[in-house]
């Protein structure tokens, strides 16, 4: 451990990225992430609609992992998942989450702060089968985050299904759906040189969104 400890304590990364001003910023957070995002397409981020969602149990138990970012709507930032997993099971006992974007390529983060709600079944339904054929049958027959024997139990499981198809129709089940992160709070952080990184803060008013500087 000593070579990867020396690693860590010693390894440096100088920023040098572009100046955010608060004043050039539109009103909107949600278009201000759309205009990043598609930054970090065009960048050639790996994964650029990847989000670590952090979310907790009801006693504040905190557990966090990587999702993918499916749409962006008005209202926030949709995912899909199984309800019955950890953090569907999570999401529904507390619903408040928190979300971070991270790009490399362009030293920036977008740092989320929300509730969260499912759904609707129609637009669940419409993401569901617009996956591939394969993604879909996995997603019904997974347990997802529950103990399971081996991988052999879900090869097996994913045969039987497929072989019992008669066409490509598969049901969306209904453990199955999206939920939308609705954000109070989104915070726009650009790397700056000498560590002094430019933070942004939209913070929900009402209707509206205040817009702060942070000190990084």
């Amino acid at each position: 451990m000593k070579g990867i400890n020396d690693y860590i304590k010693t390894i440096r990364k100088e920023y040098s990225g572009e100046h955010l001003d608060e004043k050039n910023l539109p009103p909107d957070p949600i278009k201000q992430f759309e205009n990043w995002l598609a930054d970090a397409i065009n960048a050639g981020a790996q994964a650029a609609n990847a989000m670590v969602l952090a979310t907790a149990t009801k006693t504040g138990a905190p557990s966090a992992r990587v999702v993918l970012l499916r749409d962006l709507i008005p209202d926030g930032f949709v995912f899909y998942t199984n309800y019955n997993s950890r953090k569907g099971r999570e999401l529904l006992d507390n619903p408040l989450a928190a979300g971070v974007f991270y790009w490399p390529e362009l030293d920036r983060q977008v740092r989320i702060e929300g509730k969260v709600s499912k759904t609707s079944s129609e637009m669940s339904d419409q993401y569901f089968n617009s996956r591939p054929k394969e993604s879909r049958i996995a997603a019904v027959v997974s347990p997802q985050s529950e103990i399971i024997s081996d991988r052999t139990y879900l090869e097996m499981q994913f045969d039987r299904y497929l072989k019992q198809l008669v066409d490509d129709h598969i049901p969306r089940p209904a453990y199955w759906g999206g939920f939308v992160l609705h954000p109070n709070q989104i915070e726009f952080w650009q790397g700056r040189e000498n560590r002094l990184h430019d933070r942004i803060l939209y913070l929900r008013d009402g209707d509206c969104w205040s817009v702060v500087r942070l000190a990084p």
